[in-house]
């Protein structure tokens, strides 16, 4: 068996198809390696409301979920009234992001998150886009109080042209991953799912070298740098697969299970 102890598992596009969809191969995997004795840590974009059902859909009862990339971390326990309790929350000032963002996409939708409630938002997003509820408030009510996540969704701009953007803005003081579609994730300035993971890592006593971490987007790149083992998915990004050490087959093809699966080998 691998000596890989501590497994971490993005969400979206790599667990769970586009349209919501986690395959019976991928539930087996996951079952397998948890029943085999190793950590499995989901590492999510995902709020907390959004992520803990995801892992009591995979049989994660207890153990760790890195949620809103890396500024939440909860701990799963099956005798809690939730199931859950936040350990780590780490937040930031959404203030000047926000209104300088505002002034360049003037038309776009902004959202903060309320931590295990869904989110104040300047508008309606999508159907399915954003979990949990929703209250419609005031930019001004957005940028007021600490955000441990802000969403912003512009449907009239591409993924290149929002770089172009945060760039011109320069958001220096805070984190920020940029979606398959016109999509940006804002987090606290050094945070990241591998900050999150590395705090997990060390309450688990585990060892650097007996980490594995499989992902597909912008956000999971410092994850899969700072894994002794990092995957990309096959329909990631030349940036994500570059940041890590192997590729395994696209979401289409469940490539998430053979990586799994190496592990039991």
């Amino acid at each position: 068996m691998s000596r890989c102890r501590l497994v971490a598992l993005d969400v979206d596009g790599t667990l769970m198809s586009y349209d919501g969809v986690i395959s019976d191969d991928a539930r087996r995997a996951v079952a397998d390696v948890r029943d085999a004795g190793l950590h499995v840590v989901l590492a999510t974009g995902r709020s907390v409301h959004s992520a803990v059902p995801v892992a009591g859909e995979l049989g994660l009862t207890d153990g760790w979920v890195v949620c809103s990339n890396g500024a939440v971390t909860v701990r799963l326990d099956p005798e809690l009234d939730d199931g859950y309790e936040v350990v780590d929350v780490v937040t930031f000032d959404p203030g000047p992001a926000l209104r300088a963002l505002a002034v360049e996409l003037p038309d776009a939708l902004y959202a903060v998150e309320e931590l295990g409630v869904g989110f104040r938002v300047s508008g309606d997003f999508p159907p399915g886009e954003l979990s949990g509820e929703h209250t419609v408030v005031t930019l001004d009510q957005l940028a007021d109080g600490p955000a441990t996540r802000v969403v912003i969704r512009a449907p009239g701009a591409t993924p290149d042209e929002f770089r172009e953007i945060v760039e011109r803005v320069g958001l220096h003081e805070v984190e920020y991953a940029i979606g398959w579609t016109a999509w940006l994730d804002l987090s606290p300035e050094g945070v990241t799912k591998a900050s999150a993971l590395e705090a997990v890592r060390r309450r688990l006593g585990v060892e650097p070298f007996a980490t594995m971490a499989v992902g597909d987007g912008g956000n999971d790149v410092q994850m899969l740098a700072w894994a002794a083992r990092g995957v990309a998915m096959g329909h990631a990004a030349d940036a994500v697969r570059l940041a890590a050490d192997e590729v395994t087959g696209t979401i289409d093809d469940d490539g998430v299970v053979a990586v799994l699966r190496s592990l039991l080998a």
